[in-house]
């Protein structure tokens, strides 16, 4: 039996690698989600600007049944593909990952050659009978592409993944991106219209998965050993990884199909002009997933890694940490969002989209639960392979998200789209908090969070009141209210404690995992800690990560 202080040390020396780890990742997917987002959005602006509300509304319907029939493509493969790997290379058993990596770029292959073929033969049906737009039906057709190219993504991306190479996955992302913003836009502009957006859609995917095939093989398996095995038993591989991947398969699925069900009634009950607007707003929702893709990519291979048996103690405390430091994040960003939503859009997409400001104040609202862990824990369960349990949770979501669909979509048009994908998902998020407890005598610190959200609170209703004193260009309103937002969140969260010196200190010991990037990350950290001095007058010692020498 090891010495406790032995066992303490070597707890937080494996918190540490994982907290360095998944920093360094997070980081890497930070800037490809950036870059590949801030691209995005200089295409869709322009688009926006090139193209009618009724045609944008148009080309966003055409993209619904490839979205619908990409949720039963993988069946939770390159779920398994992360999950295996990051097990794997965590026993040192590489060889046994490339299996994995070849096994699921076969199923994907099939999966999504077959789903494309089908989808094209029944395009003309969806267009006329379902959605009454048969001019729709090219459009459907050319888009229904996506579904084998990006299964060719997506596989090659969760290798990336599973293997904690982020910086491949993002390289693969702004790839995507910049051949969307460049085909779309000319496309549209020589008089394509809607036709020429979903070909530059189309395109995208095509460039993506063949950049992330040519990394894949140069960078992972080209020097692999699997082909020269006896046998690579890919049926027996294929199994294991669907008794895992299938249940969660299950529970992405019935999401999915919940969005797309929605999406269905929204084509049904709600004019392109209304869909136009609401797709505007959702895009310009993307500057959110800066920091929710980069998060939840990472959390899972890291709680991969976690044994919950033996390491109890590790899992509570890198749920707590990254729940807190996903809250001190999102939650300011999310409220900014809310605030500011009408200087956003009418400075970067201009006045005629009149309904995208409020639809986009609703619609990110969902992210405010992650005060509860709501973004953390489906990736803990994942981890941990509590795939049932994600099941079962997803099924408590459609029993609740249908009926109310059906209610207040007809009713409420649009809003009753956002309100019904607010609600119908909180009885599922606390079910599953509280089985995380339970299992695991695991869950977040509400108190803490619950300071997050009160210094958010605060910084936007100071900002509401300063930009309406202001009434000026929304431009100008946009820039003094981001500034006024900055500030007053940090000086309310230092005033009530809702930013630590301990956290600070936990951010730089994770932060020293980048190198040299790490020094102007912790040059900022250091003059918030100075801010923090003054201002809580007694700075505490960390507690966890800064007992932990680093190295020099």
């Amino acid at each position: 039996m090891q010495p406790q202080g032995k066992t303490e040390v070597k707890f937080m020396d494996k918190a540490l690698e994982i907290g360095k780890t998944s920093a360094a990742g997070s980081f890497y997917l930070f800037l490809g989600v950036t870059a590949s987002t801030v691209i995005m959005a200089l295409g869709t602006i322009i688009l926006a600007q090139l193209m009618t509300p009724e045609e944008y509304g148009l080309y966003s319907v055409a993209l619904i049944p490839s979205y619908m029939m990409v949720l039963f493509r993988d069946w939770g493969v390159n779920s398994a593909i992360i999950k295996f790997t990051a097990t794997l290379r965590a026993q040192n058993r590489r060889e046994e990952a490339y299996k994995i990596i070849r096994t699921g770029l076969i199923f994907e292959v099939f999966s999504g050659l077959t789903l494309t073929v089908i989808t094209v033969a029944l395009s003309n049906f969806i267009a006329a009978e379902i959605f009454g737009r048969p001019k729709s039906s090219t459009l459907i057709a050319i888009a229904s592409t996506t579904i084998f190219t990006g299964a060719l993504l997506t596989a090659s991306q969760s290798s990336f993944i599973g293997f904690e190479r982020m910086e491949l996955n993002s390289l693969t992302n702004i790839c995507q991106a910049i051949a969307k913003t460049v085909i779309s836009p000319i496309l549209v502009w020589i008089g394509l219209s809607s036709l020429g957006a979903t070909i530059g859609y189309t395109a995208s995917f095509l460039t993506a998965a063949a950049v992330s095939l040519a990394l894949l093989y140069l960078t992972l398996t080209k020097n692999s050993k699997i082909r020269n095995t006896e046998e690579t038993r890919t049926l027996e591989t294929l199994k294991e990884m669907l008794q895992y991947g299938v249940p969660f398969s299950i529970s992405h699925i019935i999401g999915g199909f919940l969005a797309q069900f929605y999406a269905f009634l929204m084509a049904i009950y709600c004019t392109d002009a209304m869909i136009g607007n609401y797709h505007v707003a959702t895009q310009f929702a993307t500057v959110l997933t800066f920091f929710t893709i980069p998060i939840s990519t990472v959390l899972f291979p890291a709680f991969s890694k976690i044994n919950p048996q033996d390491e109890n103690s590790l899992l509570q405390t890198v749920f707590q940490s990254a729940a807190k430091y996903t809250a001190m994040l999102l939650v300011p960003a999310t409220m900014a969002v809310m605030v500011l939503s009408k200087q956003m859009i009418s400075t970067l997409f201009g006045e005629k989209w009149v309904y995208a400001p409020f639809y986009l104040t609703l619609y990110v609202v969902n992210n405010l639960f992650v005060i509860f862990g709501g973004l953390i824990a489906g990736n803990l369960l994942a981890g941990v392979g509590e795939t049932k349990t994600l099941m079962k949770l997803s099924l408590i979501t459609l029993a609740f998200g249908v009926p109310m669909a059906y209610m207040l979509i007809p009713l409420m048009g649009i809003i009753g789209l956002i309100i019904t994908q607010i609600t119908a998902g909180i009885p599922s998020l606390f079910l599953g908090l509280h089985m995380i407890w339970k299992r695991y005598e695991t869950r977040v610190n509400i108190r803490e969070n619950m300071k997050i959200l009160i210094a958010s609170s605060t910084a936007a209703i100071t900002t509401f009141l300063a930009v309406n004193i202001v009434a000026s260009a929304y431009w100008i309103e946009l820039v003094i209210g981001g500034a006024i937002f900055l500030a007053t969140y940090i000086f309310s969260a230092l005033l009530i404690r809702a930013i630590k010196h301990e956290d600070i200190e936990n951010l730089k010991a994770i932060f020293s995992g980048l190198g040299s990037l790490s020094k102007p990350i912790n040059t900022l950290l250091d003059i918030v800690k100075r801010m923090t001095n003054i201002i809580q007058e007694k700075p505490c010692n960390a507690k966890f990560f800064s007992q932990i020498p680093t190295e020099k």
